[in-house]
């Protein structure tokens, strides 16, 4: 998959929850830039606009915090003049208006943020990746092996659709992959591809391998 650029649109007070929301996304092969990471004053974020005209996509964060946000409206505003989608990912009670007004977008479940970011990642495959009638994107996560000594890479491939990733998930199942070099095996949350934990070859009896994608929508 060719190396997407994303751009994070947020209000600062609102950072610590887009990078925990976003902590998985940055695992795969697309290049995740969250504005408040990147500048530490509004006239700084003003440079930012180089990044947005580069994304293949904004994803625009909308709490009570950003609701009056200047920047996050002047970037969306930005955004939309040079035909870049923007994806609202918005608290449950704040409202789209303006240029947002006709897109449904994620809405943020704080009581359950491994939801949130599952939903997440199918309106990102959706978005970066559309299907044709007959395939499945393969999405990866790559990282080098943690063991010492050790330095192969360790690559845990995404294939199944995303409603039998959620159907993991539920059933407490796991996602695995193994190093290349020493055989260590990784586990992997398939709701949110975050990785649970480091341990030895063992039977891959009641884990999966799995894939994000679109139909998603099926558990809606």
């Amino acid at each position: 998959m060719a190396r997407e650029q994303l751009y994070v649109s947020h209000a600062p007070g609102d950072l610590e929850l887009v990078q925990e929301l976003f902590s998985t996304v940055e695992n795969f092969p697309i290049g995740v830039h969250i504005a408040a990471e990147e500048t530490d004053s509004g006239r700084a974020r003003t440079r930012l606009t180089g990044r947005i005209a580069n994304s293949d996509l904004v994803v625009a964060v909308l709490t009570e915090r950003s609701a009056t946000d200047q920047w996050i409206n002047q970037e969306i505003g930005y955004a939309r003049a040079k035909g870049i989608p923007v994806l609202p990912l918005s608290d449950r009670d704040v409202r789209h208006s303006g240029y947002l007004s006709d897109i449904d977008g994620v809405t943020i479940d704080r009581s359950d943020l491994p939801a949130t970011v599952f939903e997440l990642l199918c309106q990102l495959r959706r978005e970066l990746s559309p299907l044709g009638a007959l395939s499945v994107p393969n999405w990866y996560v790559r990282f080098p092996c943690t063991v010492p000594g050790c330095d192969q890479p360790v690559t845990l491939e995404i294939e199944h659709e995303q409603s039998k990733l959620w159907k993991l998930h539920r059933r407490g199942r796991r996602l695995s992959a193994d190093c290349e070099g020493c055989g260590s095996r990784y586990y992997f949350d398939p709701g949110t591809i975050g990785f649970v934990g480091r341990g030895e070859p063992e039977s891959t009896a009641g884990s999966e391998a799995g894939s994000p994608s679109r139909s998603s929508q099926k558990r809606r």
